[in-house]
């Protein structure tokens, strides 16, 4: 933990006349759960505040406490007493739907506060508590709180408990550290509730939702070139099971039980047509943050997620020429 940064933040929070917190596009568990949990804090310490997220919210995540106040609303943008902006979650101000945001903010004279783990991070910030290390951004926030002797209640730890849970894949993938574990048992202790969160997040799939699941899994394929495995999903498939796109969520994670290929990916169409794309691997000399940059995205060195453009046969394409290129040196990252 870098404590000056660490302690540059909070005193900014205890100076703030009024606090915005963003969480990144498409929200998991991390960056609701960081995001919940900085507002049981200042709720409990009675600092006005308003929190943002510029899409929808997956379902599983409501029993967040409080999340039904995350606003979708831009104008929450408009209010002159907000002058710190805590961004969760993003490595790039993009990512959380705010690029056009924040110089705005900054202009008002508002401070950015940048807390994250993901090592493709821009350092965007005011200040930038950036541990790439880190399971995960709720582990960070975790930290935060101990560095700053802030009580972590009940509440609290369920929403950093989500976090730590949903990005550890429930303990099985490469994010799993021994610190992350030694805070998840402690945030048991300080009231963290673990049945809720798998009953919500873990235990969340329908009949219809595991058909679709049927389907994606049935059109697998192995690039045995690049040795990728890989799938996708359409705005059709989803429309045909009648389930929402929330119910695709996982199925990145799932592939890394797959003992073929040296990583996995799955593309997921959007409504414009193009795709969002996400690669996962367990193998420690792969890196797929590197194949995720090659078109404009990152992440961690064990899980990414980018966007090309569609249709499908175009988009994979594009992507399985892009990393042949790179692997065989012939398009460098900086040339991206």
């Amino acid at each position: 933990m870098p404590k000056r940064v660490a302690t540059h933040i909070f005193k900014a929070i205890q100076a703030a006349r009024k606090i915005l917190l963003v969480s990144h596009k498409n929200p998991d568990g991390d960056t609701l759960g960081s995001l919940a949990a900085m507002m049981q804090y200042l709720r409990h310490i009675e600092k006005p505040h308003v929190a943002f997220c510029a899409t929808d919210i997956s379902p599983s995540l409501m029993f967040l406490p409080h999340i039904d106040y995350v606003t979708h609303t831009p104008t929450v943008w408009d209010d002159k007493d907000i002058d710190l902006v805590i961004v969760f979650d993003s490595s790039s101000p993009d990512y959380a739907g705010v690029e056009h945001l924040l110089p705005i903010m900054k202009e008002r004279g508002a401070q950015i506060a940048n807390i994250d783990h993901h090592n493709t991070n821009l350092q965007y910030g005011d200040f930038n508590l950036v541990l790439p290390k880190a399971s995960s951004t709720t582990e960070i926030v975790h930290d935060f709180f101990a560095h700053n002797k802030i009580t972590i209640t009940p509440a609290m730890a369920t929403c950093l408990l989500t976090g730590i849970i949903t990005d550890t894949g429930n303990f099985t993938n490469a994010a799993t550290t021994k610190h992350s574990m030694n805070i998840a048992s402690k945030l048991i202790e300080k009231g963290g509730n673990m049945a809720l969160i798998q009953g919500w997040v873990l235990k969340d799939k329908t009949i219809n939702g595991l058909k679709l699941w049927g389907t994606v899994l049935s059109r697998m394929a192995h690039h045995e070139k690049l040795d990728i495995v890989y799938t996708y999903v359409t705005k059709e498939d989803i429309a045909k099971h009648g389930v929402t796109e929330h119910e695709v969520e996982g199925i990145a994670n799932f592939m890394n039980n797959i003992k073929d290929g040296r990583a996995g990916m799955i593309l997921k169409e959007t409504e414009d047509g193009n795709f969002k794309g996400s690669f996962r691997t367990t193998h420690d000399h792969v890196d797929v943050s590197a194949f995720a940059k090659l078109f404009g995205g990152g992440g961690h060195k064990k899980a990414a997620g980018f966007s090309v453009e569609g249709p499908i046969e175009h988009a994979l394409e594009h992507i399985f020429e892009k990393i042949h290129l790179f692997e065989n040196g012939e398009l460098a990252l900086a040339e991206v």
